[in-house]
């Protein structure tokens, strides 16, 4: 089946558009706020390992439920991919993997927007900072 070929085949392809389709947001984010816009942007740039990593960061698992992101949990039950506005300029992204959250500060520039979000995820090794 092609769920054991993902298995030893190393990380199944994430579809970013799957997870773009998912998402909500808080504090003052949409799906059309142009530090969002980045997020995306800064996500389809990066292989589909560091895009497992990011996954991982925010939500605790680099995989993708088997339906794709309409059925990503939480640690209360369905839980979709989460963004929320919070921090400044100067702050790295946070993640609460409980509630598949990533907190993104609000950025002044995609360069680095993408830069704080590659250095939140390689500093954390995939673990929560609740």
């Amino acid at each position: 089946s092609s769920g054991i070929n993902a298995e030893y085949g190393g990380i199944a392809q994430i579809d970013v558009e799957d997870w773009c389709k998912y998402t909500e947001f808080k504090g003052g984010y949409s799906s059309t706020h142009h530090v969002v816009v980045w997020f995306w942007k800064a996500v389809r740039s990066f292989d589909n390992e560091f895009r497992a990593r990011l996954l991982q960061f925010v939500t605790g698992t680099s995989r993708v439920p088997m339906n794709g992101f309409r059925e990503l949990q939480g640690s209360n039950g369905p839980q979709k991919f989460c963004i929320e506005k919070w921090g400044g300029p100067n702050d790295l992204p946070r993640a609460h993997t409980c509630f598949n959250r990533i907190d993104l500060p609000p950025y002044n520039d995609y360069h680095t927007l993408k830069d704080k979000l590659k250095t939140a995820v390689e500093c954390t090794g995939g673990f929560e900072i609740d």
